[in-house]
Parts: structure tokens; sequence; C-alpha cells
């Protein structure tokens, strides 16, 4: 921890990271009108820090509908960030089940789940992302699933090599020694320990997990509108570059500050975890 307090990637990561975070849990606070009111004759069109005639302030402007670019940009931070969560969390299960049950297990079970993991390691994630996507209806829900289910084979990787490398640690042997079953020293004693790889790996694939959801909600396979994504306000932007260039400006930016952000974070995770100390096991003497 005290590498990581250290190195100001780590601060800078952070800090932004809260700030986006911030905004979009305070969204219905700090942001009006609501992100879907339309007004196509009386506010369409305005450009940022303009008051409309009603007397409403834009600090980013308004779109083609006359709706609110700020009050869609922080709803949208809500909509990419828990989509990019929550698919992170999904790969991280995925790949500690199965990394821990291929990493301890010998025989066929191991082979089978190490075959798999490189099978679909070896496919394209993008191309699979877009085969998968247009086999249903668009959905948030969808993204998540297909987000999260093609994510977690690094994870699967990293835990398993950190698994088999602590199965040959004393405390472990001392733990069977004592008695103690598989499921237990597995659970209690090496998962602990094998876990700081797999919060520096999701740190990293939050920031490709934003940019790949945004990716398919600009080609109309992800988020739908109207609901607000950073994705699909980019697409909706995208005939308006020249005369109305901050409709797809102000999510592009905040796209790329939120991945710069967690890059930021999970390099200095990184470097803490292969820092010159590191540790030797939570369990061991």
């Amino acid at each position: 921890m005290r590498h990581f307090l250290g190195d100001r990637r780590g601060t800078v990561g952070a800090g932004m990271l809260c700030v986006l975070l911030i905004i979009a849990g305070g969204a219905p606070l700090i942001s009006a009108p609501p992100p879907a009111e339309l007004d196509v004759v009386g506010t369409r069109f305005l450009p940022p820090l303009t008051t409309d005639r009603y007397g409403a302030f834009h600090a980013l402007g308004t779109d083609r509908f006359g709706r609110d670019v700020w009050s869609r940009l922080a709803y949208g931070a809500r909509i990419s960030l828990a989509v990019s969560g929550l698919a992170v969390l999904i790969s991280a299960v995925l790949g500690v089940a199965v990394g821990a049950a291929a990493g301890y297990a010998s025989g066929r079970l191991a082979l089978l789940l190490l075959g798999i993991t490189d099978f679909v390691l070896a496919l394209p994630r993008v191309v699979l992302l877009l085969l998968l996507a247009s086999l249903w209806p668009p959905s948030t829900a969808l993204v998540v699933l297909l987000l999260g289910g093609t994510g977690w084979m690094t994870i699967a990787r990293l835990v398993h090599g950190e698994v088999r490398a602590l199965a040959a640690r004393p405390f472990v042997e001392g733990a069977t020694a004592l008695g103690a079953g598989t499921a237990r020293v597995l659970w209690r004693h090496i998962l602990p320990n094998a876990l700081t790889p797999v919060i520096v790996a999701s740190a990293l694939g939050v920031g490709n997990a934003i940019m790949l959801e945004a990716g398919l909600s600009f080609l109309g396979l992800g988020v739908q509108a109207p609901t607000p994504s950073w994705g699909n306000m980019i697409a909706s932007g995208r005939d308006t570059l020249v005369n109305a260039p901050w409709i797809a400006t102000a999510p592009g930016l905040a796209l790329v500050l939120a991945v710069v952000a967690c890059t930021l974070l999970g390099d200095a995770l990184r470097d803490a975890y292969h820092g010159p100390q590191r540790g030797q096991g939570r369990w061991a003497a």
C-alpha cells in the first residue's frame, strides 16, 4: 500500500475515477432538465454556456432534440460505469473460479479447463462480441453479460499461475498436514493470497470494458436510445460534428478520461504489486 500511495499515477487515477463516480451518483442533483426532455423547436443545437429562452442554463449545450448534453452526460456516466463495473465483476468471478480449479486440480479436469480458456482466449474478442450481440435484441443486460462472458480468460490464466505457485508454499503444506481439506485450503489459504493480480487486472479491465461498451452502443448493438450512454451519445453527434461538435466531443472526452483514470490506477497497482518487497503470503510465518 505504501508503494501505491507514493505513486502519483495511482492518486491521479483514483481521483479522476472518484470525480466520475460522484457525477454518476449525483446525476439527479447536478443535472437539469431531465436527459430525455425534448424541445426540438425552442432549444435545439444551443452552444455550450448558453441560457435558453426559458432561463435554463446549458453548460455543454443541447443536441438536435433540445436535450441538455450535460444532463445526458451525467446520466450516461451511470450507465457506462455501471455496465463496465458489472461486466468486470462477472469476468473476475468466472476467471477466479476457472483459474483456481485449474491450478489446484490435476489430471483431465485441469487440462479441460485450460484448454477451454486457451480456446476462448484465441478468439478475437471484438469479433466475438459483434457476433454474439447480433444474435439477440440489444439491451443493457445483454451488454453486461457479453462483456463479462468474454473477458474472464486473462484473469483465469493469472489465477492459475498464482495458485500453482502458492500451492507449493510451506504454509499450504502446513495447513494440509493439520488436516485441512482441499476446499478449505483453496478457499482460506490460497485464494486470499492470489487475489492481488485479479484486482490489478480488474482495474485495467474496467477501462477496456468502458471502451467496448461505448463501441457496441455506437454501433447500435449496446445500450439503446433514449437511455443515454457515452457510446450512443457519440453516435448521435457524429452527423453534426461540423455545426455542433460539442454533442460528440463531450462524451468522447468523458470516455477518454475514464479510460485514462482506470489505466493509471491499474498501472500503479501493478507496480505496487510487483515492487521489490512483494509479500510472502498472508498466512506465511
